[in-house]
Parts: structure tokens; sequence; C-alpha cells
């Protein structure tokens, strides 16, 4: 029983993750800022783009920051606010 419970929990919780990571970015595509226009704002901001990507309706931005730190950062193709991040990610 405890184990049901457990699993369920464990579903339920993942599920929800899902649903708040597909909401960081719901922009249609036609109201898109081109991937340029990230990288040139990044690099105004001192940041050594490596990559970016589209990822879960946002763009993703594998870089090196003003302070030399590697980060993982999703910004929101419409607004290029950045949505999420993570630093020292595992990426390669």
């Amino acid at each position: 029983m405890k184990t049901m419970i457990f699993a369920t929990l464990m579903l339920s919780a993942a599920g929800i993750a899902t649903a708040f990571a597909g909401n960081k970015c719901d922009v249609p595509a036609d109201q898109w800022q081109p991937a340029e226009a990230l990288q040139s704002k990044l690099e105004a901001q001192g940041w050594k783009v490596r990559n970016i990507k589209s990822e879960s309706g946002c763009y993703e931005a594998y870089a090196v920051d003003g302070k030399g730190k590697r980060v993982e950062t999703m910004f929101d193709p419409k607004t290029l606010a950045p949505v999420g991040s993570d630093a020292d990610g595992d990426e390669g």
C-alpha cells in the first residue's frame, strides 16, 4: 500500500513539474525575436555565448556570463527576458 501511494505521489509531482516547465514560454512562433537579437543582448552584457537553441518553446542560451560563470539560461523568445537558469550546469 505504501509503495502504491509513493508511486502515485511521484507521478503527480512529475506531471506538475512538466506542466510548469511547459508554461515558461507560451509564445506563437510569429512573435519570436530572432536568436541573433538575444545573442547581441547577452554579448552587450559581457556574456560569451557558445550556443542558443530552442527548447520547450523558449530560447536556451549556453554561455559564460560576465563574471566567468558557465550558465544555461532559458529566455522568453518574445521579450528576451530570462525565465530560468542552471548556473554551472551539466552540459559539456
